[in-house]
């Protein structure tokens, strides 16, 4: 279970170094109707750090189940998984313009 829990944290971070590589290639070399090329870059970038933070959270809550679970490591889990979240939550704020749990509006 640690392997998967690497494995895991190792993708995570490819994404997000990969990711704005990605990102970058998008904003030069496509053609974007509307001239929203800055727009598109940076909701590429933000998808590619919150996918990132998703496989990061994963590996860390695999990593503490796996190994003997400590008040000490859960405390530690808890509050990574916090400041994660938060950072998930601002991110797709920034992005999207809106919470999560609002409701798409016709025509997005």
């Amino acid at each position: 279970m640690g392997l998967a829990a690497i494995t895991i944290e190792v993708a995570g971070v490819l994404v997000m170094v990969i990711g704005p590589f990605f990102a970058l290639y998008r904003y030069f070399f496509h053609e974007h109707e509307d001239g929203s090329t800055y727009r598109t870059f940076r909701h590429d970038l933000g998808k590619a750090i919150l996918l990132g933070l998703e496989f990061l959270v994963a590996g860390d809550i695999i990593a503490t189940v796996s190994t003997a679970p400590k008040m000490e490591n859960v405390l530690v889990l808890a509050v990574i998984v916090v400041i994660r979240t938060f950072l998930s939550l601002s991110l797709q704020v920034e992005l999207e313009g809106k919470w999560p749990w609002q409701k798409r509006e016709i025509g997005d």
